[in-house]
């Protein structure tokens, strides 16, 4: 028989289907597998519904966008060329009953064709198939009709079109490709538009193309052909592998993020791992010690011990892939109409993979030091009784090699895993350095406790010695629920500073109302006369306002083309699609130059541009060089003559390109407009006002309410804030039991020493206070490490990677800390009070 088959022989026997003495390593490999499955399965189902929801989300294989113009009749007889053409039109509008101007909405409207949808099905409450609306019906978002009270078969106005109201829409397959809603969405035909008189020429209207081509063909090959065909159009081109680009971008990384943090709880239950082998090894030193004197060599105690614990191993992660495709519906409720998601229960065979490796690979990583110290005790120390405990003393040579190979194995496998390598690499390198930093934290407590003087109270002194007495599992315990303590204090300080900055500069900096559309000339005092009018002391800021794209920028001989650009840099945003442009006479309200000069007021050379700064600086652009742009379908050039820093968090009108008067005036384009009130005690009140008079006075124009995009921004931002908690929440729970682990790994120790303390004289009530005494020394360096290492990467985070005000709330940050500390101290307790319980014959007769 060979080796390894009388190993599993020795293996099988010595376990059982309970697994007592490894328990501590199931439960640690089960929450780790189970939030790695969990996240990877449900972004693998949101990556799959992407790609099969492709065509309906897009509305067609290929889609074309113009901002501010319809095709010309050569573009659109090209598309017609490639496929069936489903023509539409998207822009804010407002929207009010038809027998009174009393109350108005804002609106997102929506025109399509006879021909919408070209894919998916579009659907009306009470469940039936709807079609595209027809002459001057529509159909409206539930939101139209909780604002106005309006419900089918009503009648709405729209600019100078009288609508009536369909039914109200329950599924829109093209939702989620159309990006941030910024109001409730009316869908209409084109006829209905052409009726409300809304587009106008310089409207800030956008075109939509969608198409549906033959079976055969390649959108990707299609729509390169068509945008080097026509190159200076300023055609947005999408296709329906890439249907939202956005959210494919945010799928991606919330799942990587949510991987990586689920990856660090595991390695903090990698701590609990190599804790449970090391007693459960304990446990088997009278096997350990009879095999070797039976005849067994070291290699055979290796082969037995390490065969149960994967056996154990196995068993954990199988139940943890289970645990997490169980939970994929709770987290998929959490995140509902965030994203796409599958319904019902999914199987991401590859993500449930990757999960199990990680899984075995911090099994046998942790496990390996204790195993491998095992093999090198003699049989007489084996046999001698708590003298040389077997997680004592591990000699660094022996175990490196298959450590380093693990940690490179598990490191390896999350840079080749991720969508952004580096991304990875950073937080693995991140997490490597806090666990470092811990660790010592842990070794200078221990240091530290064994060198402070003593103190007069017996009960502090034991306790402050059990901090750094043989086998005490203080470093680990400060290891792990020092960074689990830690991720939840940055979690309330990230969330708490956020929302403080929202809080603070809203109310002071944003404007409450942007309206879109104002026409030129007359028409901007009508606008100005009627918010003194209804606002008396609100303040109106006014700018020209177009939409473009931009062709070439760069040195004169050497411009560079965007549309010969095969992979756009995700921080060169401004070259993605149409942009919005203005000319000013004078510096942007919030801007500051950091490079270059301002033309003169009466400026009449040659046209010339300001650039966003960090815009610049990630294209390569400097002052001098030069930046060609499509609008409303003719080119113009204008020099970049300075660079701005741009305080984007001001709310206010913040463009990346701004032109000079002379380069951009003369274009067909309306103004758009802020208006800050100065009574917001009187808010709704003038906001009826304000709207119902702006439908009578200017029906072309339209507004958006800050505070209620803001107030869904908020919800989206709440949605994800509950998946990072829950992933967070696996840190910590993997913490709590590398602390069950190290309080089942002391049982016996401190029951030896609690008879012996209780043969002295001491009472039940002394030895919990000193339970309580040594915890709370501990939980007290935990909330110091976990305030100072959570605090400072919130402020990173905040401060260096959002750029906002360090304004966490300390109450709700200190209460969170507080409950977590909490907890581990009442656990901590709870888990001693069997110590108490043993009775001193009992024991006696044991030793």
């Amino acid at each position: 028989m060979s080796r390894w088959a009388l190993a599993w022989r020795l293996a099988r026997r010595g376990l059982d289907w309970r697994f007592r003495g490894l328990r501590l390593l199931i439960v640690c490999l089960v929450l780790g597998t189970a939030a790695l499955s969990a996240i990877g399965t449900l972004t693998g189902g949101i990556g799959r519904e992407l790609a099969a929801r492709g065509q309906s989300m897009l509305g067609g294989d290929l889609e074309l966008t113009l901002a501010g113009r319809e095709a010309a009749a050569n573009e659109l007889a090209a598309m017609r060329t490639l496929g069936t053409v489903s023509q539409g039109v998207r822009l804010q509008a407002m929207a009010r009953r038809a027998e009174s101007a009393d109350d108005a909405v804002p609106v997102e409207l929506k025109a399509v064709d006879a021909r919408w949808p070209l894919y998916g099905a579009f659907t009306v409450e009470g469940g039936r198939n709807a079609g595209a609306p027809q002459g001057m019906t529509a159909w409206i978002d539930p939101g139209v009709g909780d604002r106005l009270g309006v419900k089918a078969g009503d009648r709405l106005k729209i600019g100078q079109a009288e609508l009536v109201i369909g039914g109200v829409i329950a599924g829109e397959p093209d939702r989620l490709s159309e990006g941030f809603a910024l109001g409730p969405t009316v869908i209409v035909s084109e006829e209905a538009l052409k009726a409300s008189g809304l587009v106008q020429v310089g409207s800030m209207a956008r075109w939509k193309y969608r198409l549906r081509l033959r079976a055969e063909a390649d959108p990707a090959a299609l729509a390169e052909d068509f945008k080097t065909r026509f190159a200076n159009s300023g055609f947005q081109v999408r296709t329906r592998d890439k249907a939202s680009p956005g959210l494919d971008r945010f799928v991606s990384r919330m799942g990587q993020f949510l991987v990586l943090v689920a990856l660090a709880a595991l390695g903090i239950a990698g701590i609990g791992i190599a804790g449970g082998v090391s007693s459960y090894l304990e446990m088997r030193r009278a096997s350990i010690a009879t095999l070797k004197i039976l005849g067994a060599q070291s290699g055979d105690i290796v082969r037995i011990f390490l065969l149960q614990i994967a056996a154990a191993a196995a068993a954990a992660i199988a139940l943890g892939l289970l645990l997490g495709v169980g939970i994929t519906p709770l987290l998929a409720r959490a995140l509902e109409g965030l994203l796409p998601i599958p319904p019902g229960f999914t199987v991401d065979a590859g993500a449930l993979a990757v999960a199990g490796a990680y899984g075995l690979l911090i099994a046998l990583t942790f496990a390996a030091p204790p195993l491998l110290e095992a093999r090198r005790v003699p049989a007489m120390a084996l046999l001698r009784a708590r003298v040389a405990p077997l997680g004592q003393g591990w000699r660094l040579p022996l175990w490196v090699l298959p450590v380093g190979l693990g940690l490179s194995g598990i490191a390896g496998l999350a840079v080749l895993t991720s969508p952004q390598p580096l991304l990875a690499a950073g937080f693995l390198g991140g997490a490597a350095a806090v666990f470092a930093v811990l660790a010592l934290i842990g070794r200078g407590l221990s240091w530290g406790a064994a060198r402070l003087p003593r103190p007069a109270r017996p009960l502090l002194r034991m306790a402050l010695g059990n901090l750094h007495r043989p086998g005490a599992q203080t470093s680990a315990l400060v290891v792990a629920l020092g960074f689990a303590l830690a991720a939840f204090v940055m979690l309330a300080a990230v969330q708490t500073s956020i929302d403080a900055n929202i809080a603070q500069r809203v109310p002071e900096r944003a404007p409450d109302y942007f309206v879109l559309d104002v026409p030129k000339g007359a028409r901007q005092d009508t606008f100005r006369a009627l918010v003194r009018r209804e606002a008396p002391g609100a303040a109106v800021r006014m700018v020209p306002s177009m939409r473009g794209s931009i062709l070439a920028f760069g040195p004169d001989a050497a411009m560079t083309e965007v549309g010969t650009l095969k992979d756009i840099p995700e921080a060169s945003w401004m070259l993605r699609g149409d942009r919005g442009l203005t000319y000013s006479a004078d510096i942007p309200q919030g801007n500051v130059l950091t490079e270059g000069r301002w033309w003169p007021k009466d400026y009449a050379g040659e046209p010339l541009v300001s650039v966003d700064a960090d815009q610049a600086k990630a294209i390569g652009l400097n002052v001098g060089d030069k930046v060609r742009i499509s609008l409303l379908g003719t080119e113009r050039e204008a020099r970049v003559a300075s660079l701005r820093r741009i305080d984007w968090s001001s709310f206010g009108f913040n463009y990346a390109l701004v032109f000079s008067p002379n380069a951009l005036e003369d274009a067909p384009h309306t103004f758009a407009a802020t208006i800050t009130l100065a009574a917001p005690e009187k808010r709704e009140i003038v906001r009826r006002a304000i709207l119902s008079g702006l439908v009578k006075a200017l029906p072309e124009s339209s507004v958006i309410e800050v505070g209620l995009v803001l107030g869904h921004a908020r919800a989206l931002l709440g949605q994800v804030g509950t998946a990072i908690f829950a992933a967070a929440s696996v840190a910590v729970l993997a913490g709590l039991a590398v602390l069950a682990g190290a309080i089942a790994a002391a049982r016996a120790a401190r029951q030896y020493d609690s008879v012996i303390l209780r043969v002295l004289g001491a009472s039940r009530a002394q030895l919990l206070a000193l339970l309580a005494a040594e915890y709370a020394l501990l939980c007290a360096v935990l909330a110091l490490v976990a305030l100072a290492l959570g605090g400072g990467t919130a402020w990173l985070v905040i401060v260096q990677l959002f750029e906002f005000d360090w304004a966490p709330d300390w109450a709700r940050v200190f209460a969170v800390l507080a409950g977590g500390v909490g907890l581990v101290m009442v656990l901590a307790v709870a888990g001693s009070l069997s110590v108490l319980r043993t009775r001193p014959a009992e024991a006696l007769r044991a030793l």
